[in-house]
């Protein structure tokens, strides 16, 4: 069954080469056909005047090479304490900031404090960050690591904190006293 359809899709294509034939009508315009017709004349194309697309041949690319690991692939980093959007109560304005990191922290590579964008104190190796003397309102914290060259490693998620501290400046109020 396959040989004889194959005969007979080879038929159609030899078939479908048919020659164009031109004519000219009563009123002067020229018409184009594949169907012979009184009076046309097969029309024989250059070889310039045919289709000839030439495609460049294909680039074949080696595989890239392996990136470096990205920010974030060496470490799994966390806050986890205070929680997100706690309301922290200290007249002093001292906040501690814990974080987790998985797995432990390389020799070469340091820990830093982001707060409100900026860096609080010294680059350590230990994820537990004391703070003394804040400002009440709300701050964003987050823990990188980095490597010794500046590069970020690691990072957590920004945690927003919430500091109550008592007014220095406030006007001591006048108790009722009772009869």
């Amino acid at each position: 069954m396959r040989p004889l359809l194959f005969a007979i899709l080879m038929l159609l294509t030899a078939s479908a080469t048919a020659a164009i034939y031109k004519w000219v009508d009563k009123d002067g315009k020229v018409h184009y056909s594949d169907s012979p017709i009184e009076n046309a004349q097969a029309v024989e194309f250059k070889s310039n005047t045919e289709n000839q697309i030439k495609l460049p041949p294909p680039v074949v690319r080696e595989s890239a090479p392996k990136e470096p690991k990205q920010v974030g692939d060496i470490y799994q980093m966390r806050i986890t304490s205070p929680s997100e959007e706690e309301t922290i109560r200290d007249n002093n304005g001292n906040i501690t900031i814990i974080g987790s990191i998985t797995p432990d922290l390389a020799k070469n590579h340091v820990l830093v404090l982001l707060m409100d964008g900026q860096v609080t104190g010294a680059a350590q190796l230990t994820p537990v960050f004391n703070l003394e003397n804040v400002d009440r309102g709300e701050h964003i914290f987050e823990i990188r690591a980095l490597a010794q060259n500046g590069k970020q490693l690691a990072s957590t998620p920004p945690r927003t904190v919430f500091l109550h501290r008592a007014t220095i400046n406030a006007v001591p109020r006048p108790t009722p006293r009772g009869n």
